[in-house]
């Protein structure tokens, strides 16, 4: 198992897929803002350089069995022992930058109720550039949807960027496999009788090649409906 017997008070999941690109800005940028931070690298079968980049950068890495983001959180989860008290969650491709992550954590600090804080993508300093049209829109009716059903209501309930409560997750059995993820993980909070708190972010044009299709909203939206059912 992987920490069991060290203390870090943060740790990083980031679940990649040949990332070689990104995955080490995305580290080392990490590290830069957040002291003694552990590093999970979750990968999914790359046959790029992710790993060897990762390995350099002193990240712990677990081999995903599976497919898929949701997959891999489960993987994290399953693997990290010994004492954490934050779980930040982010991206491989360099998109989400690492300097909120300061606010985001002091939030979880001063306010015991609140058991999420994410990073929310969509207001003045959104890059054009970074998210196409066809993508922005998508997001934007997605979150119209989850707001309407589920009652979490959050401006980017699908964002990559979040600092969890460990004692939420370590726990946690998630049924997603794949970039539903986020949607589950916010009523898991909510249903831990924890409030979720946003804070606008930038966000830039990724790195590498865009995992995330158009195809796959249709499993965000079977998510969104499934778990306002329970």
């Amino acid at each position: 198992m992987l920490g069991e017997g060290r203390y870090s008070r943060v740790l990083a999941i980031v679940a990649a897929l040949n990332e070689e690109e990104g995955i080490g800005l995305t580290i080392a940028e990490l590290r830069q803002y957040l002291e003694n931070l552990r590093v999970l690298v979750v990968d999914g079968h790359s046959v790029d350089r992710t790993v060897e980049v990762a390995k350099g950068l002193d990240a712990d890495i677990v081999l995903q069995e599976g497919k898929g983001k949701g997959d891999a959180v489960a993987a994290a989860i399953g693997h990290v022992k010994g004492d954490v008290e934050y779980v930040v969650f982010t991206d491989a491709d360099y998109t989400y930058p690492a300097e909120y992550l300061q606010r985001m954590i002091r939030i979880l600090d001063d306010n015991p109720q609140i058991g999420m804080v994410c990073g929310n993508r969509f207001n003045h300093h959104l890059d054009v550039r970074a998210m196409h049209n066809a993508f922005h829109f998508g997001n934007r009716l997605l979150a119209f949807t989850h707001n309407l059903l589920n009652g979490v209501q959050l401006r980017d309930p699908l964002t990559g960027l979040r600092v969890v409560r460990w004692e939420i997750l370590k726990n946690w059995k998630p049924k997603s496999e794949g970039f539903d993820i986020e949607v589950e993980l916010n009523h898991h909070v909510e249903r831990q009788g924890y409030g979720i708190r946003e804070v606008d972010i930038s966000y830039r044009p990724r790195l590498g090649e865009k995992k995330l299709k158009l195809k796959h909203g249709a499993t965000i939206l079977k998510r969104i409906f499934a778990e306002s059912m329970q």
